[in-house]
């Protein structure tokens, strides 16, 4: 019997999307690492996010506040009732990442769309340019949860301690061995070392997922490639990239599909960490 996802309500087909995109009760939205991907055809009726000016605060270099939340999904026609699910280009990374903000800040009916966007547009299925116009909501978020995010203070506590915690850097051999500061197709900038933390183990976010439709690798699959490295399901693990949002697509797996007891996302990831004076690094 093939082993089960931890939390299957996290996860839907594009299939299950195309049945109900009509419904009252369910809000769509793509968040894109290319920001003008939205305008060039999305999933009907879904609204589009701005991963640069609407999912951080541009002022102090950090995640939304819990006003900002309120404002961003009360503005998008969202409840605290709505089924939200979430997709993205690049294997939805950005979609993770408000997947994890939005799982932050208390909303319970939170999907992703395995395949992102993709897969719905490699199956034909019908895009729109239209820009819905979603009555806003009054949306009430909880306090912020810490237990699924890790700190610059925390993470050096971890790196100069271990306590047991598992770290999981995320990003390309090239970028953890400190040969790039940045991916290969993305700006040199951010930080100003390069290398990973201590004791960090590389494990990066693509080996989640089938390279031929970006869904994700069955749970047998999954449990190869992160229990392999050592990690254990009832350790606490923290995940990072270099901004935050391929740490959030790990989080997402080890959390949501696997199953991990405790799992944070250090957010802050290199761009924050490369920087820090007097914190030590690998290469």
């Amino acid at each position: 019997m093939a082993a089960k996802v931890a939390h299957p309500e996290s996860i839907v087909e594009t299939s299950w999307v195309a049945e109900h995109l009509n419904d009252d009760n369910v809000a769509i939205v793509e968040v894109d690492v290319d920001t003008e991907a939205y305008d060039q055809g999305h999933i009907p009726g879904a609204v589009g996010w701005n991963w640069t000016t609407q999912l951080n605060d541009t002022l102090r270099r950090d995640i939304l506040n819990k006003e900002q939340m309120q404002r961003l999904l009360g503005g998008s026609g969202i409840a605290k009732s709505t089924i939200v699910v979430l997709y993205g280009d690049n294997n939805n990374w950005f979609a993770a990442y408000a997947f994890w903000q939005m799982k932050l800040y208390g909303h319970r009916k939170l999907k992703l769309m395995n395949g992102g966007r993709q897969k719905w547009v490699d199956e034909g299925r019908d895009t729109s340019t239209d820009v819905p116009s979603p009555a806003r909501r009054v949306y009430r978020a909880s306090d912020a949860d810490p237990s699924i995010r890790a700190t610059r203070d925390y993470v050096i506590e971890v790196a100069s301690t271990r306590n047991n915690v598992g770290l999981i850097d995320v990003r390309a051999p090239a970028e953890f061995s400190g040969e790039l500061l940045a991916p290969a197709n993305l700006p040199q900038e951010g930080s100003q070392r390069g290398g990973h933390i201590p004791g960090a183990a590389n494990i990066p976010w693509a080996t989640a997922v089938n390279e031929a439709d970006g869904t994700f690798k069955s749970v047998e699959q999954l449990r190869d490639v992160y229990l392999d490295k050592g990690l254990k399901t009832d350790n606490e693990t923290i995940a990072y990239c270099r901004i935050g949002e391929r740490s959030s697509h790990t989080w997402f797996v080890l959390s949501e599909i696997l199953g991990f007891n405790k799992v944070r996302n250090y957010d802050g990831s290199w761009t924050e960490y490369g920087s820090i004076v007097g914190a030590p690094i690998q290469k």
